[in-house]
């Protein structure tokens, strides 16, 4: 029993690594987005993004090349993606208008928007306690972006765009629960290509030599991330995890101060606790109900 004790133990705190790798690769990527985010249109940025991504998964995609004729939902595919790309491209264009912590901190009310999204159409059942848990955290996001800073701020609405897509991409993906995962990947990365190729051609800046190694790093911090993320949730049960994905909010504090100066106000990590509080609290009290 003591060995099987020591294993999950073990296993668990693999998956909390692999958490904190996947939160400071993804600080670093959007630490140079927003750096390069002066020179470069989002839109081209996220286009490269993409490429780079394609062209690691690439030799993945050839592997499985039998399993992408299994395809069972392209129109459900294309609209997910199609999210995504609208998600991501305000994502970047957020990291230039607003410090790092704020646009981190704001992205914590998504699953409140997934939730919202989920009841309208999938039809899924949110209870009461559900309802009041989103209020609360409704009223943390609202002492993080300040209410008199709603109507002088464009990013604020940047950030409504990146999170409400984002939870849309997110209904489509729950959708799509009886589809291929290497389907789903590819589908996801060469749609991100071809989606933002086109408007990206329009606005294109041209990029000197020495810039493409940091462009490349951002494709492929995004990719390390990615897979970080995906051994950590290998690894160990959301539930377990999901606290500790609120210390993104920390690396992109400390990344805003050291790279850019940006000291958040207390404000932002009152919001975010408020959040947490309403987030996991209701989680736990739903779990002592089950039991």
């Amino acid at each position: 029993m003591s060995d099987k004790v020591t294993e999950t133990k073990n296993t668990a705190g693999q998956g909390i690594a692999w958490l904190m790798a996947d939160m400071t690769l993804v600080t670093f990527m959007s630490a140079l987005v927003k750096a390069n985010s002066v020179a470069y249109p989002a839109i081209q940025l996220v286009f490269i993004r993409a490429l780079i991504g394609l062209v690691f998964i690439l030799p993945m995609i050839v592997k499985n090349r039998a399993a992408l004729k299994t395809m069972r939902y392209p129109l459900r595919n294309a609209f997910r993606v199609t999210c995504n790309a609208i998600a991501l491209t305000s994502n970047f264009l957020a990291f230039a208008m607003l410090p790092l912590v704020m646009v981190n901190a704001l992205g914590f009310t998504r699953p409140l928007v997934t939730m919202g999204l989920a009841a309208l159409l999938l039809g899924e059942r949110v209870g009461r306690l559900r309802w009041l848990g989103a209020a609360i955290a409704f009223g943390g996001a609202l002492i993080i972006v300040s209410p008199d800073e709603i109507d002088l701020n464009p990013g604020l609405l940047v950030v409504l765009a990146s999170i409400l897509f984002g939870a849309m991409a997110t209904i489509q993906t729950r959708r799509l629960a009886e589809e291929s995962t290497i389907v789903m990947m590819t589908f996801y990365t060469l749609g991100l290509v071809l989606l933002t190729g086109l408007p990206a051609a329009f606005v294109w800046q041209p990029v000197p030599l020495s810039h493409w190694p940091v462009l490349a790093l951002i494709g492929l911090l995004a990719q390390a991330g990615q897979y970080c993320w995906l051994k950590a949730y290998q690894k160990s049960d959301a539930s377990l995890l999901a606290p500790f994905g609120y210390l993104s909010v920390f690396f992109a504090a400390a990344a805003g101060f050291f790279f850019f100066g940006e000291v958040p106000p207390p404000r932002i990590f009152l919001g975010v606790a408020v959040i947490l509080i309403a987030l996991q609290g209701t989680r736990l009290i739903e779990a002592r109900r089950r039991t």
